[in-house]
């Protein structure tokens, strides 16, 4: 390994270690005292296919989105690929795209990751917990239990206000404040 890469190595780390521990330090907007329940009978194989993200609460990593979506796919590994896709400054603005991976954790529980030279480091790995998904698994809540992140996802781009209504109360349910839930536009 020549200089020039472990100093790069060296860097990526650093810079790594201090967004993970900046978004430790960062308030979450959930009641972390309060147990989470996560979807036990989640089946994964109805689970993957397309997402629209319905609303979120923020995150340094979607400012800006709009017309997000989250496309899960099977793998021979038995991880899965995930691609986020989203378009900022607008609806018709470029599209960003990011690829990860996700590994079952547990039940209901996956850990996601998109830093593919990253993903030995366990540290590295973000906790997506479905906290529950209708019969039809049309609508979708997840969550982390640090609270930092969660999300409504459905099949379509918009939803009913009852099944909206239902979303709400999961998240309020696992100690959501849904105060800072932001309704994200899409197409």
């Amino acid at each position: 390994m020549n200089i020039r890469h472990q100093i790069r190595t060296l860097l990526a780390t650093a810079c790594c270690l201090t967004v993970v521990s900046t978004a430790a330090a960062a308030d979450g907007y959930r009641d972390t005292s309060v147990a989470m329940t996560v979807e036990e009978d989640l089946d994964l194989s109805q689970y993957l296919g397309t997402w629209y993200e319905i609303a979120r609460f923020p995150n340094n990593f979607e400012m800006g989105c709009e017309g997000v979506t989250a496309q899960y796919s099977a793998r021979d590994d038995d991880r899965i690929d995930v691609v986020n896709r989203c378009y900022r400054e607008g609806l018709n603005g470029p599209l960003d795209t990011a690829e990860g991976v996700a590994r079952v954790a547990g039940q209901g529980r996956l850990e996601v990751n998109f830093v593919s030279w990253l993903r030995l480091l366990p540290f590295t790995w973000g906790d997506y917990w479905v906290l529950d998904v209708d019969a039809e698994y049309e609508v979708a809540v997840v969550g982390t239990p640090n609270g930092k992140q969660g999300w409504i996802l459905a099949r379509a781009p918009e939803i009913s206000a009852d099944k909206l209504t239902e979303a709400k109360s999961v998240l309020r349910k696992n100690g959501y404040d849904i105060g800072a839930l932001e309704m994200v536009p899409q197409n």
